[in-house]
């Protein structure tokens, strides 16, 4: 326990770099201001006494300005000093959140795409950005209220034993009592109930997202309260989670309350029987009466101690959790610098498993594209296509065997040098909010704005820049500019032949695009693909015709490989997808005629 709280301090200040000075002065100075902040006090306590020593006539009593005055300073003092520990510890902590947020992201650009499979765009915003922002809380608020609450004590009992030890006691015991029922609610348990809250959070927060993003689908087919159920069931599991742990803290929280508050009521009964026995009562009732006035300081204290004890531990998982992102491996880096001339693509005997799973993706697959052709993955859904075009950029590195570029391993090349050898068309096209222009420039972020209207022509993208109100320059998803799949698509497509790599990979890039869409995407393939190593997905047959090799793949593994013609006359899978998709065209052209 002691490891990990000095190791998210050490963290803390890692993240707060140049600023961790600021951390340590806030520190000092609410520190200083929490033993100043007690002075008024003995200050007032200082003009009681000159008070009753003056009675009954008051006008002798000639120090109560000096120490009224002397209150006030003293009191100015410690919230000069407590505003002044603020504003250090609010850069901090602006710093500390700055650091968190920027490294993580550094750290998930760099991630392999496998690994945004198992952990979903809700549950990243929620480590990154809650966590940030409840450490940034913690620094700018609680930690110069700790560092005080922690120095208070000290200056307390010192103060509490001056006067009379024997009401110090009575103070400082139930006090005692109170740190014990504290610790048992702040202890171990406690932070293991902080784990399980934020595992809750996230779960829920993960829920919510895929909630909003299907409400589309939801709305669709009417099922919206079969869609509610797993959120629904993610805030009522950490509805319950939350109330159990109430519940179980009712009893301690009850008894530190009591403890806290019980000096005040301990101070008068006790202090009555000790005057019946005070050599000078007059002296004795004055030690009283401070008491009486510094008992609630002791309540505020130990407040404080317990809103922050819960703090340090919402901070400390907070830093784990900003740490578990960090801290994920990335696909080990090549550092190959000889510059590979062939760019053909060479699978030898690979085989891969997806993290979780026990039944391989692909199984002992070898094959090797040629520089300069194209080939095709075929089969039904399930069968490993897409696996297999990921392992060429390493969206995930294969478990035995290995892919070449060029007769290299891609574990043996710059991340860098990698992917400027290949341009990968999703089958889910992602377009930013941005003008169709940046779009295409994220490809070639040098490229000027002729060479990338040069690449849409390339891509049949003319009749999409001329229906646009500015053209090129023109914001996609804002202000009703939305672009159908097909059209998505050829700005993809664009962006790949402003890439201009030696290796191209299509992940059914007609998936979504009507016949006249689709037919301006071929006509795009032309210009995309002319001279590079090429490697698609089709479930289009029509469209995998003249490729130089056409691979099948069943269940992981290649079953057949050959020409469109040659795979015909094997009369196998091939064969028999071919005539299902034939069949499936009649179909579409005999509804078609009927319809007309």
């Amino acid at each position: 326990m002691t490891d990990k709280k000095n190791s998210s301090i050490n963290r803390l200040f890692e993240f707060a770099g140049n600023y961790k000075s600021l951390i340590v002065l806030s520190c000092i100075l609410s520190g200083l201001s929490s033993i100043i902040s007690i002075a008024p006090f003995i200050c007032i306590w200082f003009v009681i006494r000159d008070v009753l020593k003056a009675l009954p006539n008051v006008s002798q009593a000639t120090q109560l300005g000096k120490y009224g005055w002397m209150a006030v300073a003293f009191a100015l003092i410690s919230i000069a000093l407590y505003f002044i520990a603020l504003i250090c510890s609010h850069l901090a902590g602006f710093r500390v959140e700055k650091n968190m947020r920027k490294q993580s992201m550094h750290k998930i650009v760099k991630f392999p795409l496998g690994y945004f499979d198992s952990n979903t765009s809700g549950k990243l915003r929620k480590v990154i950005d809650d966590n940030a922002s409840l450490t940034h809380g913690f620094i700018a608020h609680q930690l110069a209220d700790f560092s005080g609450a922690l120095i208070m004590p000290i200056a307390i009992l010192v103060v509490l034993f001056i006067f009379d030890w024997r009401l110090g006691l009575v103070c400082i015991i139930p006090l005692f009592f109170s740190m014990v029922f504290l610790k048992s609610m702040m202890g171990e348990e406690n932070a293991k109930f902080m784990q399980k809250y934020m595992d809750a959070l996230e779960e829920m927060n993960t829920a919510a997202v895929e909630y909003v993003r299907g409400i589309p689908v939801v709305k669709v087919f009417q099922q919206t309260v079969y869609s509610f159920k797993n959120f629904h069931k993610s805030i009522t599991k950490y509805s319950d989670f939350a109330s159990n742990y109430a519940l179980s803290c009712r009893i301690p929280m009850v008894n530190f309350t009591m403890t806290i508050n019980s000096p005040s009521l301990l101070l008068i009964p006790i202090g009555v029987l000790f005057i019946l026995h005070a050599g000078n009562y007059k002296a004795f009732l004055l030690d009283l009466i401070f008491y009486m006035l510094f008992a609630p300081l002791c309540v505020t204290m130990m407040n404080k101690i317990m809103y922050c004890g819960e703090s340090i531990m919402g901070a400390k998982e907070a830093i784990s959790r900003i740490d578990e992102v960090i801290n994920a491996e990335n696909l080990a880096e090549g550092n190959l610098d000889k510059k590979v001339q062939d760019n053909s693509i060479c699978f030898e005997n690979v085989t891969f498993t997806y993290p979780g799973n026990e039944k391989p993706a692909v199984s002992n697959v070898s094959f090797t594209v040629s520089k300069g052709k194209t080939y095709a993955l075929v089969g039904s859904s399930g069968g490993g296509k897409t696996t297999v075009a990921s392992l060429i950029p390493r969206f995930w590195d294969v478990n035995a065997g290995s892919v070449k570029i060029g007769g290299v391993d891609v574990r043996d090349f710059k991340e860098k040098d990698l992917m400027d050898k290949i341009a990968f068309v999703f089958q889910n096209t992602k377009l930013f909010k941005a003008s169709l222009l940046d779009n295409i420039c994220a490809a070639g972020p040098n490229a000027n704005k002729a060479e990338a209207l040069h690449a849409a022509h390339l891509a049949q993208c003319d009749d999409i820049l001329e229906k646009m109100p500015g053209g090129i320059d023109t914001l996609v998803g804002s202000k009703g500019v939305y672009l159908s799949g097909g059209e998505q698509q050829r700005i993809a497509l664009a962006r790949a032949i402003l890439k201009d790599a030696p290796i191209v990979i299509l992940d059914e890039a007609t998936a979504f695009a009507d016949p006249e869409n689709e037919y301006q995407i071929q006509k795009a393939f032309k210009s995309l693909t002319e001279g590079k190593t090429v490697l698609m997905i089709a479930h289009r047959l029509s469209s995998i015709k003249d490729v130089d090799c056409i691979l099948v793949m069943q269940e992981g593994k290649i079953v057949e490989r050959g020409t469109h013609e040659e795979l015909l006359k094997q009369k196998g899978v091939y064969n028999k997808m071919w005539q299902e998709y034939q069949t499936s065209i009649s179909w579409k052209v005999g509804g078609e005629a009927k319809h007309a």
